[in-house]
């Protein structure tokens, strides 16, 4: 369940932060905005989505989705990777070397920016942004 705040934009939601993730979260968007310029960052349903992709969902109805996002939660930040590497998530593909971190399908979870292998997570950003989607979506 995501922390949920009012905010309309990336600087809303960043202010909107509670103290003790303002640090780390303020950090994981500086450094994926350094890690991948070419995914722009956009305010996408709370939480901060870069670059997007186009695919068709079980409706068959496009729909746009970030390539990456970033999301605070109750109990953890989620680094959202919707990307596909030799037909596996990325952020499965690297599990055991980003870290003590908890990974889903697309979803690396973090509890503390320490616990995040920081040169993995380099190396998932950069594979996620040539190869964005989701399995069993259709990319239109």
């Amino acid at each position: 369940m995501f922390a949920k705040n009012d905010a309309k934009s990336i600087e809303e939601y960043l202010i909107a932060l509670p103290d003790n993730r303002k640090k780390e979260i303020n950090f994981l968007h500086e450094y994926i905005k350094k890690t991948v310029p070419g995914l722009k960052p956009y305010f996408a349903s709370n939480m901060i989505g870069y670059g997007s992709f186009q695919y068709l969902d079980s409706k068959k109805r496009k729909m746009d989705w970030p390539i990456i996002a970033l999301a605070n939660q109750k109990n953890y930040i989620s680094i959202y990777i919707c990307a596909i590497s030799d037909g596996k998530y990325v952020a499965e593909k690297y599990e055991k070397e980003l870290g003590k971190v908890s990974v889903g399908r697309s979803c690396i979870r973090v509890k503390k920016i320490d616990d995040l292998n920081l040169e993995t997570l380099t190396t998932v950003l950069k594979v996620s942004e040539n190869n964005p989607g989701l399995i069993g979506a259709k990319k239109v």
